[in-house]
């Protein structure tokens, strides 16, 4: 499991096996995002199972699948609402962690200077200079 930490309580990662959940749990997760729609993964690690093996292991589950070209504010926006709900750590996943990387990004307009968030997604490895006028035009509309 490669958890990619972008803050104190958020991290991203790759897609996320069923049988990894306890493990997070034991390092003090308490909520997993997955972002990752249905259609990429087979059976075994669609939503529905990665949240019995999520809430199996205590954890909360969230469903918020995202494709790059159909990302939406109010996928953000949920992003968002569910890393604030969280009561401890916040996993956040999809095939490679990039959306959820971006996702977390683009939800931290308002709280984090573009330079902070972008320094954080840097750290962890996503190079996204790319979201800059974005995160700008979200940081004055806040």
């Amino acid at each position: 499991m490669d958890l990619l930490p972008l803050d104190d309580t958020t991290s991203v990662a790759p897609q996320l096996h069923p049988e990894e959940m306890a493990e997070l749990a034991a390092t003090g997760v308490t909520a997993v995002i997955c972002n990752r729609p249905d259609a990429e993964v087979p059976p075994s690690h669609q939503a529905a199972a990665m949240q019995a093996a999520a809430e199996a292991a205590g954890l909360a589950f969230v469903f918020n699948p995202v494709s790059m070209p159909n990302m939406t504010m109010t996928a953000v926006e949920e992003q968002g609402d569910a890393i604030d709900a969280a009561e401890g750590k916040v996993v956040a996943y999809c095939a490679s962690g990039t959306r959820s990387a971006v996702l977390w990004a683009l939800s931290q307009t308002g709280r984090m200077t573009p330079d902070e968030i972008l320094a954080a997604t840097e750290r962890a490895g996503f190079q996204l200079g790319g979201l800059r006028p974005q995160l700008i035009a979200l940081a004055e509309d806040a």
